[in-house]
């Protein structure tokens, strides 16, 4: 319980921390009434969301692998039935953060 409170304050300090150099700019130097201000709130906004998504991904991939690990080490002879199966699943878990690039990539250039 602890420590889920002390990271929760962990990312809520460093995001305010980070908040502080986004508003730090003046609106003439960012192009007009706070252009700026947004243009770089949804760069970070698409950062921090592709973030998540490759960092789920890399634990989705991590438990197909440890399962079939698993499954092999109590039926060895299954040998030839756990490799497809586990790599189509890591081909759809990886499809997913390839969609999450393209619409990070699509939004982006929307945000400036």
């Amino acid at each position: 319980m602890t420590r889920n409170v002390i990271r929760l304050m962990t990312v809520v300090m460093t995001m305010a921390f980070l908040a502080v150099s986004a508003f730090a700019a003046e609106p003439e130097a960012a192009g007009g009434s706070g252009s700026g201000l947004a243009k770089g709130l949804g760069y970070i906004g698409a950062v921090v969301g592709f973030g998540i998504a490759a960092g789920l991904c890399g634990l989705g991939q991590g438990r197909v692998g440890a399962a079939a690990c698993e499954g092999l080490a109590r039926n060895p002879g299954a040998f030839k039935g756990v490799p497809l199966p586990m790599i189509l699943g890591l081909v759809f878990i990886e499809t997913l953060v390839i969609f999450t690039l393209v619409v990070v990539l699509l939004i982006v250039p929307q945000a400036g």
